[in-house]
């Protein structure tokens, strides 16, 4: 199973419900992706959570707009049977520059504009506004 796009599942499927947290397992790629989320304003918080199972656990708290969820779509572009590559040239702005492209590069996991400062491009993982 895809790691992230179960991440992504979670969260629309909260969204949908009201839901202010989601529990996710943990893998290192979902919680620098969560990283980038904070930083860019999606999420109010995440924090690790064990219960007393072997599995250690992530509790994400999302963020509304009044009663709107600040992630309108978020939506995987690379996927495990089709990987998308991009130069840090061809970065297009995610709806005129309201959203987020979400990139994994040789400097980790990054968000577009870091991604722009340190002139790297590599694979594009979702889109996000």
């Amino acid at each position: 199973m895809d790691v992230v796009s179960d991440l992504f599942s979670r969260i629309r499927n909260a969204q949908m419900m009201r839901k202010k947290k989601v529990i996710s397992p943990v893998s290192s790629e979902r919680l620098n992706i969560l990283k980038v989320l904070l930083n860019e304003g999606y999420i109010s918080a995440y924090d690790l959570v064990e219960d007393g199972t072997a599995f250690k656990k992530v509790e994400i708290e999302l963020k509304y707009d009044g009663n709107e969820p600040v992630i309108q779509e978020i939506k995987r572009i690379s996927k495990p049977g089709r990987r998308v590559y991009t130069s840090v040239k061809n970065i297009k702005p995610v709806k005129n520059g309201l959203g987020i492209n979400i990139l994994s590069t040789n400097k980790g996991i990054l968000s577009e504009t870091e991604a722009r400062k340190l002139s790297v491009g590599g694979e594009l993982i979702c889109t996000v506004f």
